[in-house]
Protein backbone atom coordinates (compact mmCIF):
# COMPACT_ATOMS: atom_id res chain seq x y z
CA UNK A 1 0.00 0.00 0.00
CA UNK A 2 1.23 3.49 -0.79
CA UNK A 3 2.73 5.34 2.15
CA UNK A 4 1.14 8.57 0.88
CA UNK A 5 -2.30 7.30 1.90
CA UNK A 6 -1.51 5.95 5.36
CA UNK A 7 -2.77 8.95 7.32
CA UNK A 8 -6.16 8.68 5.66
CA UNK A 9 -6.64 5.18 7.05
CA UNK A 10 -5.77 6.40 10.52
CA UNK A 11 -8.18 9.32 10.25
CA UNK A 12 -11.07 7.61 8.52
CA UNK A 13 -10.73 3.86 9.07
CA UNK A 14 -13.77 2.50 7.20
CA UNK A 15 -15.90 5.61 7.52
CA UNK A 16 -16.21 8.89 5.65
CA UNK A 17 -13.66 11.44 4.52
CA UNK A 18 -14.31 15.15 4.06
CA UNK A 19 -14.44 16.37 0.42
CA UNK A 20 -11.09 18.15 0.84
CA UNK A 21 -9.48 14.96 2.08
CA UNK A 22 -10.97 13.01 -0.81
CA UNK A 23 -9.35 15.44 -3.26
CA UNK A 24 -6.04 15.04 -1.43
CA UNK A 25 -6.42 11.26 -1.48
CA UNK A 26 -7.09 11.31 -5.23
CA UNK A 27 -3.99 13.43 -5.78
CA UNK A 28 -1.88 11.10 -3.65
CA UNK A 29 -2.97 8.19 -5.84
CA UNK A 30 -2.08 9.90 -9.13
CA UNK A 31 0.88 7.59 -9.74
CA UNK A 32 -0.64 4.52 -8.11
CA UNK A 33 -1.44 1.41 -10.09
CA UNK A 34 -5.09 0.33 -10.50
CA UNK A 35 -4.40 -2.53 -8.09
CA UNK A 36 -3.05 -0.13 -5.45
CA UNK A 37 -6.10 2.08 -5.85
CA UNK A 38 -8.36 -0.95 -5.49
CA UNK A 39 -6.49 -2.00 -2.36
CA UNK A 40 -6.88 1.49 -0.94
CA UNK A 41 -10.64 1.42 -1.48
CA UNK A 42 -11.05 -2.01 0.07
CA UNK A 43 -8.91 -1.18 3.10
CA UNK A 44 -10.57 2.17 3.67
CA UNK A 45 -14.19 1.03 3.47
CA UNK A 46 -14.07 -2.70 4.18
CA UNK A 47 -17.47 -4.34 3.70
CA UNK A 48 -19.09 -0.96 3.03
CA UNK A 49 -17.73 -0.67 -0.52
CA UNK A 50 -18.64 -2.77 -3.55
CA UNK A 51 -17.55 -3.18 -7.16
CA UNK A 52 -20.11 -2.34 -9.82
CA UNK A 53 -19.96 -4.98 -12.57
CA UNK A 54 -21.76 -4.30 -15.85
CA UNK A 55 -21.01 -7.55 -17.61
CA UNK A 56 -18.34 -6.07 -19.87
CA UNK A 57 -14.58 -5.43 -19.65
CA UNK A 58 -14.96 -3.99 -16.15
CA UNK A 59 -14.32 -7.58 -15.11
CA UNK A 60 -10.79 -6.21 -14.73
CA UNK A 61 -11.96 -4.64 -11.45
CA UNK A 62 -12.92 -8.04 -10.07
CA UNK A 63 -9.56 -9.44 -11.10
CA UNK A 64 -7.70 -6.59 -9.40
CA UNK A 65 -9.72 -7.06 -6.23
CA UNK A 66 -9.00 -10.79 -6.21
CA UNK A 67 -5.27 -10.04 -6.47
CA UNK A 68 -5.29 -7.90 -3.33
CA UNK A 69 -6.16 -10.91 -1.18
CA UNK A 70 -8.76 -8.80 0.61
CA UNK A 71 -12.48 -9.65 0.88
CA UNK A 72 -14.63 -7.75 -1.61
CA UNK A 73 -18.22 -7.41 -2.75
CA UNK A 74 -19.57 -7.22 -6.30
CA UNK A 75 -23.01 -6.10 -7.41
CA UNK A 76 -24.67 -5.87 -10.80
CA UNK A 77 -27.84 -4.31 -12.17
CA UNK A 78 -30.10 -6.75 -13.98
CA UNK A 79 -32.34 -4.47 -16.01
CA UNK A 80 -34.34 -7.37 -17.42
CA UNK A 81 -33.20 -6.45 -20.93
CA UNK A 82 -29.61 -7.65 -21.06
CA UNK A 83 -28.23 -9.88 -23.82
CA UNK A 84 -28.35 -13.62 -23.23
CA UNK A 85 -24.56 -13.60 -23.69
CA UNK A 86 -24.24 -11.13 -20.81
CA UNK A 87 -26.21 -13.34 -18.44
CA UNK A 88 -24.06 -16.34 -19.35
CA UNK A 89 -20.93 -14.24 -18.93
CA UNK A 90 -21.93 -13.01 -15.48
CA UNK A 91 -22.39 -16.60 -14.33
CA UNK A 92 -19.02 -17.52 -15.83
CA UNK A 93 -17.32 -14.70 -13.89
CA UNK A 94 -19.06 -15.76 -10.69
CA UNK A 95 -17.84 -19.33 -11.17
CA UNK A 96 -14.31 -18.30 -12.23
CA UNK A 97 -13.65 -16.15 -9.16
CA UNK A 98 -15.82 -18.13 -6.75
CA UNK A 99 -17.89 -15.08 -5.82
CA UNK A 100 -21.56 -14.36 -5.30
CA UNK A 101 -22.63 -11.36 -7.37
CA UNK A 102 -25.31 -9.27 -5.65
CA UNK A 103 -27.91 -8.74 -8.37
CA UNK A 104 -30.36 -5.90 -8.00
CA UNK A 105 -33.52 -5.46 -10.04
CA UNK A 106 -35.93 -2.71 -11.14
CA UNK A 107 -39.08 -2.09 -9.13
CA UNK A 108 -41.77 -4.33 -10.58
CA UNK A 109 -44.59 -1.80 -10.46
CA UNK A 110 -42.55 1.08 -11.90
CA UNK A 111 -41.40 -1.12 -14.77
CA UNK A 112 -44.91 -2.42 -15.41
CA UNK A 113 -46.38 1.09 -15.37
CA UNK A 114 -43.77 2.37 -17.86
CA UNK A 115 -44.25 -0.50 -20.31
CA UNK A 116 -48.05 -0.41 -20.12
CA UNK A 117 -48.11 3.33 -20.67
CA UNK A 118 -45.46 3.65 -23.38
CA UNK A 119 -44.64 0.21 -24.73
CA UNK A 120 -41.35 -1.65 -24.83
CA UNK A 121 -39.37 0.79 -26.97
CA UNK A 122 -40.39 4.26 -25.81
CA UNK A 123 -36.72 5.27 -25.49
CA UNK A 124 -36.42 5.26 -29.26
CA UNK A 125 -38.93 8.10 -29.42
CA UNK A 126 -38.44 10.23 -26.33
CA UNK A 127 -34.91 9.40 -25.21
CA UNK A 128 -33.41 6.78 -22.94
CA UNK A 129 -33.58 8.73 -19.67
CA UNK A 130 -37.00 7.56 -18.47
CA UNK A 131 -36.35 3.89 -19.12
CA UNK A 132 -32.86 4.06 -17.61
CA UNK A 133 -34.24 5.85 -14.56
CA UNK A 134 -36.61 2.95 -13.92
CA UNK A 135 -34.40 0.04 -14.88
CA UNK A 136 -30.98 1.32 -13.77
CA UNK A 137 -30.91 4.48 -11.70
CA UNK A 138 -33.58 3.61 -9.12
CA UNK A 139 -32.16 0.11 -8.47
CA UNK A 140 -28.65 1.56 -8.22
CA UNK A 141 -29.80 4.22 -5.76
CA UNK A 142 -31.29 1.48 -3.61
CA UNK A 143 -28.10 -0.57 -3.75
CA UNK A 144 -25.81 2.37 -2.98
CA UNK A 145 -27.90 3.48 -0.01
CA UNK A 146 -26.36 0.62 1.94
CA UNK A 147 -22.74 1.49 1.07
CA UNK A 148 -20.14 4.12 1.88
CA UNK A 149 -18.32 3.75 -1.42
CA UNK A 150 -18.55 2.09 -4.81
CA UNK A 151 -15.96 1.10 -7.39
CA UNK A 152 -16.64 1.59 -11.10
CA UNK A 153 -14.90 0.71 -14.34
CA UNK A 154 -15.09 4.21 -15.80
CA UNK A 155 -12.18 5.24 -18.02
CA UNK A 156 -11.33 8.63 -19.46
CA UNK A 157 -11.12 7.20 -22.98
CA UNK A 158 -14.65 5.76 -22.93
CA UNK A 159 -16.64 8.82 -24.02
CA UNK A 160 -16.85 12.59 -24.26
CA UNK A 161 -18.63 12.64 -20.90
CA UNK A 162 -15.82 10.78 -19.09
CA UNK A 163 -12.68 12.64 -20.12
CA UNK A 164 -12.25 14.17 -16.65
CA UNK A 165 -13.17 11.19 -14.46
CA UNK A 166 -11.08 11.40 -11.25
CA UNK A 167 -9.57 8.45 -9.45
CA UNK A 168 -11.58 9.18 -6.30
CA UNK A 169 -14.31 11.73 -5.61
CA UNK A 170 -17.55 12.34 -3.77
CA UNK A 171 -20.42 11.09 -5.91
CA UNK A 172 -22.50 14.03 -7.01
CA UNK A 173 -25.53 11.98 -8.01
CA UNK A 174 -26.08 9.46 -5.21
CA UNK A 175 -25.96 9.26 -1.43
CA UNK A 176 -24.68 6.36 0.60
CA UNK A 177 -25.38 4.78 3.95
CA UNK A 178 -27.56 6.90 6.27
CA UNK A 179 -27.78 9.61 3.62
CA UNK A 180 -24.09 10.41 3.91
CA UNK A 181 -21.75 11.34 1.06
CA UNK A 182 -20.82 8.40 -1.13
CA UNK A 183 -17.21 7.91 -2.22
CA UNK A 184 -16.78 6.88 -5.83
CA UNK A 185 -13.63 5.06 -6.91
CA UNK A 186 -12.50 4.77 -10.53
CA UNK A 187 -9.27 2.71 -10.49
CA UNK A 188 -9.22 2.38 -14.29
CA UNK A 189 -9.66 6.10 -14.94
CA UNK A 190 -6.21 6.54 -16.48
CA UNK A 191 -6.13 3.13 -18.14
CA UNK A 192 -6.82 2.69 -21.85
CA UNK A 193 -9.09 0.11 -23.42
CA UNK A 194 -6.01 -1.54 -24.96
CA UNK A 195 -4.42 -1.89 -21.53
CA UNK A 196 -7.57 -3.45 -20.08
CA UNK A 197 -7.67 -6.00 -22.88
CA UNK A 198 -3.97 -6.73 -22.49
CA UNK A 199 -4.70 -7.68 -18.86
CA UNK A 200 -7.73 -9.79 -19.82
CA UNK A 201 -5.73 -11.76 -22.40
CA UNK A 202 -2.59 -12.12 -20.26
CA UNK A 203 -4.49 -13.43 -17.24
CA UNK A 204 -6.98 -15.42 -19.35
CA UNK A 205 -9.89 -13.67 -17.68
CA UNK A 206 -13.38 -14.59 -18.97
CA UNK A 207 -14.92 -11.98 -21.23
CA UNK A 208 -18.33 -11.33 -22.76
CA UNK A 209 -18.62 -13.22 -26.04
CA UNK A 210 -20.36 -10.21 -27.58
CA UNK A 211 -16.90 -8.64 -27.83
CA UNK A 212 -16.11 -11.23 -30.51
CA UNK A 213 -19.09 -9.98 -32.51
CA UNK A 214 -17.94 -6.35 -32.69
CA UNK A 215 -19.55 -5.08 -29.50
CA UNK A 216 -17.29 -2.84 -27.42
CA UNK A 217 -19.47 -0.92 -24.96
CA UNK A 218 -22.21 -3.29 -23.79
CA UNK A 219 -25.48 -2.36 -22.12
CA UNK A 220 -29.10 -3.42 -22.59
CA UNK A 221 -29.84 -5.41 -25.74
CA UNK A 222 -32.15 -2.87 -27.46
CA UNK A 223 -29.73 0.01 -26.86
CA UNK A 224 -26.44 -1.66 -27.82
CA UNK A 225 -25.04 -2.53 -31.22
CA UNK A 226 -21.72 -3.59 -32.68
CA UNK A 227 -19.38 -0.87 -33.90
CA UNK A 228 -17.26 -0.74 -37.03
CA UNK A 229 -13.46 -0.51 -37.03
CA UNK A 230 -12.46 3.07 -36.27
CA UNK A 231 -15.73 3.96 -34.57
CA UNK A 232 -15.64 5.08 -30.94
CA UNK A 233 -16.92 2.44 -28.54
CA UNK A 234 -19.80 4.62 -27.30
CA UNK A 235 -21.15 4.95 -30.85
CA UNK A 236 -22.71 1.57 -30.23
CA UNK A 237 -24.85 2.95 -27.39
CA UNK A 238 -28.04 5.02 -27.94
CA UNK A 239 -26.81 5.76 -31.46
CA UNK A 240 -29.90 7.84 -32.19
CA UNK A 241 -28.93 10.42 -29.54
CA UNK A 242 -26.30 13.14 -29.22
CA UNK A 243 -22.87 11.87 -28.12
CA UNK A 244 -22.54 14.53 -25.41
CA UNK A 245 -25.47 13.06 -23.47
CA UNK A 246 -24.61 9.36 -23.59
CA UNK A 247 -24.88 8.59 -19.90
CA UNK A 248 -27.66 6.37 -18.57
CA UNK A 249 -27.80 8.12 -15.21
CA UNK A 250 -25.46 5.81 -13.30
CA UNK A 251 -22.71 8.37 -13.81
CA UNK A 252 -24.88 11.44 -14.10
CA UNK A 253 -22.28 13.58 -12.35
CA UNK A 254 -20.12 13.28 -15.50
CA UNK A 255 -22.52 15.46 -17.48
CA UNK A 256 -21.62 19.11 -17.62
CA UNK A 257 -24.28 21.35 -16.13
Amino acid sequence: MLRTTSRFFQAAQAALLAPKEIAELSASLAKASPKEIMECALKLHGDDVAISFSGAEDVALIHLASETGLPFRVFSLDTGRLHAETYRYMQAVSDFYGIDIEYTFPDQKATQDLVRAKGLFSFMKDGHKECCDVRKVAPLRRQLSGLRGWITGQRKDQSLTRTAVPLVHVDGAFKGMEGQDLIKWNPLSNVSSAEVWKLIRKEEIPFNQLHLQGFVSIGCEPCTKATLPGQHEREGRWWWEDASAKECGLHKDNLKK
